[in-house]
């Protein structure tokens, strides 16, 4: 019987399998088939993948689960719309939560990024509506903006509440101290986005992942975090290649896009750990302390975290806007007694045309 020696075992495997033993692998996704397809342990979402999501014909029946909600608590159109959002958002990490064994990551919009106590309130609305459905809390982070508000929100929830957080949109060093001294359960610094402002703002347009300045600052976040021992932990997020990804293999945790979760698995080349406590220890970096001035001060020194916090919020809003709007037809669509052909079609046979036909006195709704 034939025995495969170590180092051919290793060529064998995908880079994807490899980097699962030095790091938790979280899809980055509101999409089901790849969350099936990669089988990662977590997953995060945001207002742009659930945007993203509930514009494909296969989950449009959450989107109408939804809105059903949202009509029944009744309400202002303000309120439907808003209960329908919090419902959307529930709903996909439901469905999610039925896929892999770990938790999901649901975002509080980005709108209310410099407002604590209505990030609390949200982030508290969405645990209820987890509750209702017999999720436990344990199983969800709760993202919020790492704005000074957002932080303070992550520890409010944290500390009173046992709610646990994921702080994104962290670009600064001064985002990760305050978050660490949060003692917030996890943080998602951006390594895609900053290396975008690089290229934008330097004329330069390559980086080797090793220099890559995204990379290295998840780096010397990680280092910072293990050599002062603070429990947060530190999720690598908006990566642009595998280079970055392979790069930051023993970071806690990596949240990866479809896409890059596809080329790791066909890719065979060697994963080695780069990132590890013995190595943090190590490092020359000094403990800090950031009060609310201090973090306000050394966070607008870093030019590229101020403009990209602000940038990714703008987004994020603007796909929750979209989002709302969608809901609105939608609602205005139920009320007025619309129908949506295609679904009669696959539940009763029948041709558009032949619908059509009929003298409907209701035009036909937007699909989306």
């Amino acid at each position: 019987m034939s025995t495969v020696s170590p180092d051919k075992r290793r060529k064998m495997e995908s880079a994807l399998n490899q980097l699962r033993k030095h790091t938790v692998v979280v899809a980055d996704t509101g999409d089901f088939n790849a969350i099936d397809e990669y089988k990662p342990q977590d997953a995060t979402t945001n207002p742009s993948l659930i945007l993203a999501a509930a514009k494909m014909p296969a989950y449009q029946h959450l989107l109408d689960q939804a809105i059903k909600y949202g009509i029944a608590k009744g309400g202002t159109e303000e309120e439907q719309v808003a209960n329908t959002m919090d419902k959307l958002f529930v709903t996909f990490g439901l469905e999610i939560l039925k896929k892999v064994p770990g938790r999901v990551s649901t975002e509080v919009d980005a709108r209310l990024s410099f407002d604590k106590d209505e990030m609390v309130a949200k982030a508290l609305r969405f645990i209820a509506l987890y509750k209702e459905a017999g999720i436990d809390k344990e199983r969800v982070l709760i993202k919020l903006s790492s704005t000074w508000e957002g932080i303070q929100a992550g520890r409010e929830l944290e500390e009173k509440h046992g709610v646990h957080c994921n702080m994104t949109l962290l670009f600064s060093f001064a985002q990760a101290v305050a978050c660490a001294e949060g003692k917030v359960t996890l943080i998602s610094p951006f390594v895609g986005r900053i290396l975008d402002w690089h290229k934008e703002n330097t004329g330069r347009t390559s980086y080797e992942p090793h220099e890559d300045p995204g990379v290295l600052s998840v780096t010397k976040i990680y280092n910072y975090y293990k050599k002062f021992g603070y429990s947060t932990v530190v999720m690598g997020a908006s990566f642009r290649n595998t280079g970055e990804v392979k790069a930051l293999a023993g970071c806690d945790l990596l949240t990866i896009s479809p896409g890059l979760l596809a080329e790791l698995s066909q890719d065979h080349s060697t994963v080695t750990e780069m990132l590890n406590v013995e190595k943090a220890k190590a490092c020359d970096l000094e403990k800090i302390h950031l009060d609310e001035k201090d973090f306000r001060w050394q966070h607008n020194e870093d030019r590229m975290a101020v403009e990209k916090l602000s940038d990714g919020i703008r987004k994020f809003a603007a796909d929750a806007i979209k989002l709302e709007t969608m809901i609105k037809e939608k609602i205005l669509n139920v009320k007025n007694g619309q129908w949506d052909f295609k679904a009669l079609e696959r539940k009763c046979g029948l041709r558009v045309a032949h619908v059509h036909a009929v003298q409907l006195h209701t035009p036909s709704p937007t699909l989306v």
